[in-house]
């Protein structure tokens, strides 16, 4: 009986210690808004809006929309960039895309400007207005209107 209240007095003790070290842990901040902050740090002219659900919506004088999309939580988190512009992008809009996609996925920059430039430029009479690719381990979709152009960038979870 003595062993009983003794294992029962030390998984008291053990539960009382973890409680206490969860709360006196400090609070982590939300890895997406991490993030929106490294961007908007990065990048002049970007600001960053508000957030709704996991999407973080941007702000850039090159671009018309411009969001930051957060998926899961812990190790198969999952980042997206989508950007929207003028049917034939503009040297800035590419600049954008290449700056944001480099600090969101941690690629060099060159990488980023080639993987967008390309998936960007092979819209056309020959591979239609829906274009998906992968590059530098990248998911990439470009889409185009009669008016606009869009790209949307996404490392899959596993990787």
């Amino acid at each position: 009986m003595t062993l009983n209240l003794n294992v029962r007095g030390a998984i008291l003790i053990a539960v009382a210690l973890c409680g206490l070290a969860t709360l006196s842990s400090p609070a982590r901040a939300d890895q997406c808004e991490d993030i929106a902050k490294q961007l908007a740090n990065g990048i002049d002219g970007l600001k960053v809006n508000f957030k709704a659900a996991n999407i973080i919506y941007l702000t850039h004088p090159a671009a018309k929309e411009l969001s930051l999309g957060c998926r899961g939580q812990g190790q198969d988190y999952s980042n997206e960039l989508y950007a929207k512009g003028e049917r034939r992008p503009t040297a800035q809009f590419y600049d954008l895309v290449a700056s944001a996609a480099a600090i969101i996925f941690t690629l060099p920059k060159d990488d980023t400007t080639t993987g967008a430039t390309r998936c960007l430029k092979r819209m056309g009479i020959l591979r239609g207005d829906r274009v998906t690719m992968r590059y530098k381990r990248l998911n990439m979709e470009c889409t185009r209107t009669k008016t606009e152009a869009a790209i949307a960038i996404a490392r899959p979870k596993n990787e």
